[in-house]
């Protein structure tokens, strides 16, 4: 029933007029001949030595694929129908707004389709996929988060799951190992080394903090954003959680960490 509402929801969302992604440098197009997952597809013919397309800018719930004991996400199997029905056997154009490979060596890129489609804003707008950039790929970034916010607020597709919920700061170390989104306010500010931390409890060796590298903040500053304005902010912030005194995120770019309603 789920996947069917989402699929209704997509026949009205697609006759709407189609987002304008600027900032993206249009490159070829090609025709999608199979769907990996909610955010991977594989194209008819092979462009700069690569034929799959890493959806960048986003993360959909993750399938196995072959890796063994991995768990399947809830809604991933969803997810992927979702990009089929958009972009199944359809002719979509690749456009770039920053490395245009990793590691992989599949392609990343934005897609639209021949209406102008983003298919990428599509799957964020349905709930079917988070915000997931990287300092190296950070266009419309902006854009993306606008809709994922929309999305989240109405409880639209993952955003509907507690899986995907944001976590509070003082619940994140119950999830070191994953993809969170954690928000909470800054109790402290502090630059120690040239590295910026950003405190969420009294106890830096034990509660929530995000950490920002030096070489991070020639972002934050090229954004005018000072990390140590945050004190006593409300911020939500995504990333990997990891356990270095206490549960922490590292912020390698500005578009990372949202300041939240009070």
């Amino acid at each position: 029933m789920r996947i069917r509402c989402l699929l209704t929801f997509l026949v009205v969302v697609a006759t709407a007029p189609a987002l304008a992604a600027g900032g993206l440098e249009k490159g070829e197009s090609a025709r999608v001949r199979a769907v990996v997952d909610g955010d991977t597809v594989v194209l008819d013919h092979e462009i700069d030595g690569a034929a799959q397309v890493r959806l960048v800018g986003i993360q959909a719930p993750k399938l196995p694929l072959g890796r063994p004991d991995f768990p399947v996400w809830p809604l991933a199997e969803e997810a992927k129908q979702v990009l089929e029905t958009l972009v199944l056997g359809k002719t979509v154009t690749l456009s770039y707004g920053g490395r245009r490979m990793d590691r992989h060596g599949r392609l990343l890129a934005h897609l639209h389709d021949d209406a102008g489609t983003w298919i990428q804003g599509e799957l964020l707008r349905l709930g079917m996929a988070r915000v997931y950039s990287f300092p190296d790929n950070r266009a419309v970034v902006s854009d993306m988060l606008a809709l994922e916010g929309a999305a989240r607020a109405a409880g639209t597709g993952i955003w509907g799951d507690p899986f995907y919920a944001v976590r509070g700061a003082g619940a994140a170390g119950g999830f070191t190992g994953t993809f969170q989104l954690v928000e909470g306010r800054v109790a402290d500010a502090a630059k120690v080394r040239s590295r910026v931390y950003l405190n969420f409890g009294p106890d830096w060796r034990t509660d929530f903090t995000i950490s920002i590298a030096p070489r991070a903040m020639r972002l934050f500053r090229k954004a005018d954003l000072d990390p140590l304005a945050l004190k006593g902010r409300r911020v939500r912030v995504r990333g990997w959680l990891r356990d270095y005194n206490g549960p922490l995120i590292e912020a390698t770019h500005p578009e990372q960490i949202e300041v939240a309603a009070d």
